[in-house]
């Protein structure tokens, strides 16, 4: 009857109390198992990447970093087989701190192989480690969403392919290249216009750095971080090499000022969206809401994706042609050395700009969102998030632009997962497949998810096309 007397802010604190008891004692009784530096590692037999169709595949999977004793029969690992050619397979087998599973599996036609395995207790709860998730991802950007974030739990996520050159997909439109055309000639009649302005810095910045509008087609201006070495700026010409930057997916963040310590480049570094900057905090929350559509987050909307010119990803791509042609016209920039670089979105978007742009020379991109845009319909797997199919996206696919890139551009994808399905491997192979380049390079990385890296030692892939150094 006393509990009833108290404030419910009393009654918080006591069951906050009762729980970390409840956590101390488990932990005593359990001889103190330290989760926290565990892995389920995994590796395919003989370090293959890509297998005949029917070949066997062997996963050799371990659970590594557990510190303390397990009581029998009350862990298990519950392992999920799925793939392009949409068979599933999996069971829950209780797990072995000393014994690998083994699981072999096949793919009858081109595609890829997912094996996911996750660690449960005994009442089927996935456990989830007592530690900190970290919020920058492992491509440099703050995390924005569940894929991007760091996974609590003990788990392997990854696969293999079988035959992936053979991987079917939609045709691209018939008008593909008459379209962008069309779409060149509308941000042709917007003056080149910009305004410029200097954001304070420190005596011992290397840099300088610029808030920067242009004016654009479509619904806003490009927005962005001009980031120009001191050494040049307005005083040298056709002296330095460009980089534009692009982002990963947000319905949230807003973009910061450089810290201005570059050295020997001029950056470009853009938001996907052309919003103000310097404004309050509802002003930044009332925008991205007002770029969702029917219910959805901004470029999924399957309505606005059926006419390629009511898409989402139309604005992004005069944003992204019109910062190119901007960098071009600095007095700095060498007419020679133009790099693309971001991971996610931001890597859908430097392939975008290397495919409409033939001044770009080179492509630095991870992950890359936006490729294969419908494969869903072909069976391709999929995530829990991930943009339908629609009429109007074949014109983004970044699959089709990666056609029209010029040969001489170098290609760098350095980080595709065999466990990513927010960027499928299908996809993101399928890409790299097309990419006419001399010199390119993907680096696929075993275990790895969209927002997730396993620590070295790990089993990873290189395939180079030409020479790198």
């Amino acid at each position: 009857p006393w509990y009833n007397l108290v404030d419910k802010s009393m009654k918080a604190k006591i069951a906050r109390g009762a729980r970390l008891c409840a956590l101390s004692f488990g932990l005593a009784a359990q001889g103190a198992v330290n989760w926290d530096d565990a892995l389920v590692v995994g590796r395919t037999k003989d370090d293959k990447c890509f297998y005949r169709a029917g070949e066997e595949m062997v996963f050799t999977l371990r659970l590594q970093g557990l510190s303390g004793e397990l009581e029998p029969d009350t862990w298990f690992v519950d392992w999920k087989r799925t793939g392009d050619d949409g068979r599933t397979d999996g069971a829950l087998v209780p797990l072995s701190t000393t014994e690998p599973l083994v699981i072999r599996t096949s793919m009858d036609k081109p595609g890829f192989v997912r094996i996911l395995a996750v660690v449960k207790d005994k009442t089927g709860k996935v456990y989830r480690k007592d530690m900190k998730i970290a919020r920058q991802t492992v491509d440099g950007t703050v995390a924005q969403n569940p894929q991007e974030l760091n996974d609590k739990r003990v788990f392997f996520d990854g696969g293999a392919g079988v035959e992936p050159d053979g991987i079917e997909t939609l045709p691209e439109p018939a008008d593909f290249d008459a379209f962008w055309a069309r779409h060149r000639a509308t941000l042709a009649k917007v003056p080149l216009m910009a305004e410029r302005e200097r954001v304070p810095g420190k005596e011992k910045d290397v840099a300088n750095v610029y808030r920067v509008k242009i004016a654009c087609a479509g619904p806003r201006p490009v927005t962005g971080y001009l980031t120009v070495p001191k050494w040049a700026d307005g005083v040298k010409t056709k002296c330095l090499g460009a980089r534009m930057r692009f982002d990963g997916y947000s319905t949230s963040s807003v973009q910061k000022p450089e810290k201005g310590d570059q050295k020997g480049v001029i950056i470009f570094h853009i938001n996907a969206h052309g919003y103000e900057f310097g404004r309050e905090t509802k002003y930044y929350e009332d925008f991205y809401k007002s770029i969702e559509s029917n219910g959805e987050g901004y470029a999924f909307d399957p309505r606005q994706n059926a006419d390629p010119e009511t898409a989402y990803f139309c604005g992004m791509t005069y944003r992204v042609m019109r910062a190119l042609e901007y960098v071009k016209s600095l007095p700095e920039w060498n007419g020679k050395n133009l790099t693309v670089s971001g991971g996610s979105q931001g890597g859908l978007q430097s392939f975008w700009a290397a495919g409409l742009d033939p001044d770009v020379t080179d492509v630095y991109a991870g992950i890359p969102w936006g490729c294969d845009f419908g494969g869903e319909t072909l069976g391709h797997n999929r995530g829990g998030w991930f943009v339908k199919g629609a009429a109007g996206l074949g014109y983004y696919d970044i699959c089709n632009h990666a056609r029209r890139i010029r040969k001489d551009c170098r290609v760098e994808i350095y980080r595709a997962g065999l466990g990513d399905y927010t960027c499928p491997p299908s996809g993101v192979w399928t890409l790299f497949r097309r990419l006419p380049c001399a010199n390119k390079r993907i680096h696929w990385v075993q275990g790895s998810t969209h927002g997730y890296v396993p620590p070295e030692p790990n089993q990873k892939f290189d395939l180079v096309v030409g020479e790198w150094k």
